[in-house]
């Protein structure tokens, strides 16, 4: 019997403290309901909670109740499964980010997957998660921890940046910062520059913080809204999330060859053997270049500015070729 009511007593725990985990306020004699005990048992598991390092604060007011404190050392924490399943994929993620927390992400999640069940452990495993766009550049954690407090703060930033063709100058950059966010293995800040009315981004790890932050800021809004297509727009040179230049060619080579390398293109089976394409890029003349590396026939469908592209490459690379000597 002290065994059947010992366990009895850790399973009400563990309830109790997931409730306590899903909202801020619970009122003693709600939690009472959920449980199924009375409002002194509530109590009597509080106190117990709070001899293992939980740091439950009782609420004063009408109805009374309890809240979890954040408190000055971290307690065992308890997740239910979809919890524990989404941690684990936001370590496995987190492992190839490139925020300097590599080893901590892949020891944490070592932990997590030790306590996962079979059947959630199975779930996780199958997973392949991998950085897109190569191998993830690293980034400081305390220049991504400095960045996301003056974002939250609306503090302007003061920093130098170096790029492989301009070494860092005297005179530090400022910037409004929005969002910081990760693409293709890169940290980028998405912010607003007061001094040129626009907005810029920035690669973090190129960005060198100066101290102290600038004054607050009103926060703006992203054209459209939304910053990952937003940042997608400027990879394209475009206000939009659309290439500025779009064609469509016939390739002669089938479509389950042109496919696996089509990036954003469209690719379609035309004919039998035969691959429809519709692309684009930043220019006509890197749309046309672009479309030479699939090394077949190349009719063009549309628009004429491509036709153009195509004949003004062929014109550079004959002038770089040089003369070529006939075989006699």
């Amino acid at each position: 019997m002290p065994v059947a009511s010992s366990t009895a007593t850790s399973g009400r725990l563990l309830s109790l403290l997931s409730l306590l985990q899903a909202r801020r306020d619970w009122p003693g004699a709600l939690l009472a309901g959920r449980l199924g005990v009375s409002e002194r048992t509530v109590r009597r598991d509080v106190d117990r909670l709070r001899e293992l390092g939980y740091p439950v604060q009782a609420v004063k007011g009408p109805d009374g109740g309890y809240r979890l404190e954040a408190g000055g050392r971290m307690p065992p924490l308890l997740f239910d499964e979809e919890q524990a399943v989404a941690l684990a994929v936001a370590l496995r993620i987190a492992v190839g980010t490139g925020a300097g927390i590599e080893e901590a992400a892949a020891r944490a999640l070592a932990t997590v997957r030790q306590v996962l069940p079979a059947r959630l452990r199975q779930r996780v495993d199958v997973l392949e998660i991998a950085a897109a766009g190569g191998s993830a550049v690293q980034v400081a954690p305390d220049t991504l921890l400095a960045l996301s407090s003056a974002i939250r703060a609306t503090e302007e930033v003061r920093f130098d940046y170096e790029t492989p063709s301009r070494p860092v100058d005297g005179a530090p950059r400022r910037i409004q910062p929005h969002h910081l966010l990760v693409r293709s293995g890169r940290w980028y800040l998405v912010g607003w520059s007061a001094e040129r009315a626009d907005w810029r981004t920035y690669r973090v790890d190129r960005m060198r913080l100066r101290v102290p932050n600038g004054p607050r800021f009103t926060p703006r809004e992203v054209p459209g809204g939304d910053v990952a297509v937003f940042l997608s727009a400027r990879f394209k040179g475009s206000d939009t999330d659309r290439w500025p230049c779009r064609g469509e060619v016939l390739l002669d080579r089938p479509v389950a060859e042109v496919a696996p390398f089509a990036g954003d293109a469209v690719a379609e089976e035309a004919t039998s053997g035969r691959t429809r394409l519709l692309s684009g890029s930043w220019s006509w003349a890197a749309l046309a270049a672009s479309l030479l590396r699939f090394e077949c026939e190349i009719e063009v469908v549309g628009p004429p500015q491509l036709r153009a592209a195509f004949a003004e490459l062929a014109a550079h690379a004959t002038k770089a070729a040089g003369e070529v000597s006939r075989p006699r």
